[in-house]
């Protein structure tokens, strides 16, 4: 530092060699004239600062003094001089040491980071590198010194590499940029990379600089969830999205193709008398024999859930699709499983449709619906078969019916969009609410109400009922769970299918549900319907019995529209009759009617059984019904049936929304 062209500072040492160079501190004294006192304050503040000499007194650098002196500064005037040269100084090394501390923790931020933290030449060798180097290529900094990433590069990411420092040179920067390397080690490494170039004043590339950081556990999860996405955990196979994604790619192309669904045929039976355990091995053995076959084609073999497989066959033929499956039923049927117990499977047979594109569907969801309804025809032609879609045939229509409902319930069940209505059955001598009927409704895509009739006989016999029946008596359990009445309990009827009660495995669910649910088993009433009760005899005389055991009654539904006999009548310990409708909805105008009714009445109030007419719709039938000494009456004329929710109260239809 200089005032008046003099340099002022700290002596660099302390002990003074040659004393002709210097002065005492009384000669400063005279020559300057400030006090001794003062210089030495002075020194002591380093304002001016005095060596020392072997014997340890002050001394001071002649050039300095003289200049001092010559330049004639008044003691005063030299001190705010070198006060203020010392504060300077002081800022100055401040400031210096504030730099030296944050390159310090830069620098051990950037060599204890995770991150790999890199610079390169114009040629992409690197020329730094922080401790992270070690992790990603298993080699010290220094040992990378003039390399570069593709030195690393693994297998295909020649490329793809070179793409990208030629993406770099054109757009400066790249962010987020993948690549596959391998370490020295021999270990597989996904590394995450950011980049940056480095421009001189002529815009031209002096360097490379950025980060890296080793993604392989999230590279390798999101490879593994997208994996999971597209293939079936059971079998990994690719699954129904796989197939989906890749028709919808083939079909555009105008290169014709086929796609086989395969079902195997009673599968159920496996899994009700082997258990789902036994069933998913058969599932797995099932896929890897197909899967195998598949070898000898040109195609690619999917499983869509449940024991539905489908087989894509781009660039095929119908002869070429045919062969393809006969082939497949051949392999299914030989096939055999070893169960547990050293019970074997063997003699499976699987129902394939085929459906040929564009001629078959121009669309994903055309195609899979056609070749659905072939598979569903190959079923119903005896199974162990393939059958080519037949857009014109009237079995075609009718299972394109079933598939359609198929679907439909299901994105129901799946979509809680069941809906239980109740009906009152009152007391005809006062029209009081005694009961309540339970009754199943949908909710379709539109918010429409659909009844049962458009669905209920389809669901029956693609077994669907089952699941329908289930879900009824859940959803009401869970009602009456909720909305216990006080005092006076009302009683539910409850209607169920002769298909329901027919399987052992769902009776047994059935029953188990019950057992456990806290509901009083007295306020269900079961029914089934009389023609359904007569095909089955032995079936239903199990069913009511194990129902009345719980504690619950039951009703014989629809009973005359079958004219059975009064003799499997007291076999049939019912509690309850529900005369058909048919004979209560022209009571009035049908004599006949009449006398079947009344008939009906007697002999089941003298067996000691309720009844029920149904279908009461006037007060003219009601008139008569009370006449006949009919008991209990259900229909429109005292309500229609409503959503069921909330509490009902007694006596009264209320609380229902409106329908």
């Amino acid at each position: 530092m200089k005032i008046h062209g003099i340099s002022i500072g700290r002596a660099a040492h302390n002990i003074v060699a040659d004393e002709g160079l210097y002065y005492t501190i009384q000669e400063v004294s005279g020559k300057l004239g400030i006090p001794i006192q003062k210089l030495r304050r002075w020194d002591q503040d380093g304002v001016l600062t005095a060596q020392r000499s072997f014997g340890g007194h002050r001394r001071y650098l002649r050039e300095l003094i003289d200049r001092l002196a010559a330049q004639s500064i008044s003691p005063d005037k030299t001190s705010k001089q070198l006060a203020t040269i010392k504060k300077s100084l002081a800022e100055k090394q401040r400031i210096i040491q504030l730099l030296l501390d944050s390159e310090h923790r830069y620098r051990d931020l950037v060599e204890t980071s995770h991150d790999l933290v890199w610079t390169t030449d114009p040629q992409g060798r690197f020329t730094y590198l922080n401790n992270a180097a070690r992790d990603i290529f298993g080699l010290a900094p220094r040992d990378l010194s003039g390399r570069c990433f593709f030195d690393f590069e693994a297998g295909n990411a020649h490329i793809a590499n070179r793409r990208f420092l030629a993406l770099l040179r054109r757009n400066g920067e790249i962010r987020d940029y993948v690549t596959h390397v391998v370490t020295a080690r021999g270990d597989s490494r996904w590394i995450g990379i950011n980049a940056r170039t480095l421009l001189d004043d002529n815009r031209e590339i002096m360097g490379i600089r950025g980060t890296a950081r080793d993604i392989t556990e999230q590279h390798l999860a999101t490879r593994r969830i997208e994996h999971l996405a597209m293939h079936d955990t059971l079998t990994d196979l690719p699954n129904r999205v796989a197939l989906q994604t890749r028709i919808e790619t083939s079909i555009p192309g105008g290169t014709p193709g086929a796609l086989l669904l395969l079902d195997i045929d009673h599968f159920k039976y496996v899994n009700d008398n082997y258990g789902h355990r036994t069933g998913d091995q058969l599932i797995r053995g099932v896929g890897s024999a197909l899967r195998d076959m598949m070898r000898e084609f040109s195609g690619e073999l999917y499983r869509l859930g449940g024991d539905e497989f489908a087989i894509h066959l781009p660039g095929c033929l119908r002869q070429d699709a045919i062969d393809v499956a006969e082939r497949a039923l051949d392999t299914v049927q030989h096939y055999r499983l070893q169960a547990s117990g050293n019970r074997g499977i063997s003699n499976l047979s699987t129902s394939i449709g085929i459906a040929l594109y564009p001629f078959h569907g121009e669309t994903v969801g055309e195609l899979l619906s056609n070749v659905d309804i072939a598979m569903y025809q190959a079923k119903e032609h005896g199974r162990n078969r393939h059958v080519i879609f037949d857009r014109g045939s009237e079995a075609m229509r009718n299972t394109h019916k079933r598939v359609h409902w198929s679907m439909k319930l299901r994105e129901a069940i799946d979509g809680d969009r069941l809906l239980l209505f109740a009906q009152p059955v009152v007391r005809l001598a006062d029209r009081k609410t005694m009961h309540h009927e339970i009754l199943l409704r949908l909710r379709d895509d539109d918010g429409k109400i659909v009844m049962p009739g458009h669905f209920i006989e389809i669901a029956e016999s693609i077994g669907m009922i089952k699941e329908l029946d289930m879900c009824v008596v859940e959803k009401l359990l869970l009602h009456m769970h909720h909305n216990d009445q006080i005092g006076r309990k009302l009683r539910y009827f409850v209607n169920l299918s002769r298909v329901s009660i027919s399987d052992a495995n769902w009776v047994k669910r059935f029953i188990n549900m019950l057992s456990v649910s806290k509901i009083d088993p007295g306020q269900l009433v079961f029914e089934i319907t009389e023609t359904a009760a007569m095909s089955e005899i032995d079936v239903t005389l199990n069913f009511i019995r194990r129902v009345k055991d719980l504690g619950s009654r039951f009703a014989l539904d629809d009973f005359g529209a079958g004219f059975s006999s009064f003799y499997y009548l007291k076999r049939f310990e019912v509690d309850y009759l529900k005369i058909d409708g048919g004979f209560i909805r022209d009571l009035a105008s049908d004599g006949s009617n009449q006398v079947f009714v009344k008939a009906l009445n007697d002999v089941a109030r003298g067996m000691g059984k309720q009844v029920i007419a149904e279908w009461v719709e006037t007060p003219e039938v009601l008139q008569i019904l009370q006449d006949i000494g009919a008991q209990y009456g259900q229909g429109y004329l005292f309500s229609p049936p409503r959503l069921l929710e909330g509490k009902l109260d007694d006596g009264a239809v209320g609380d229902f929304s409106a329908a």
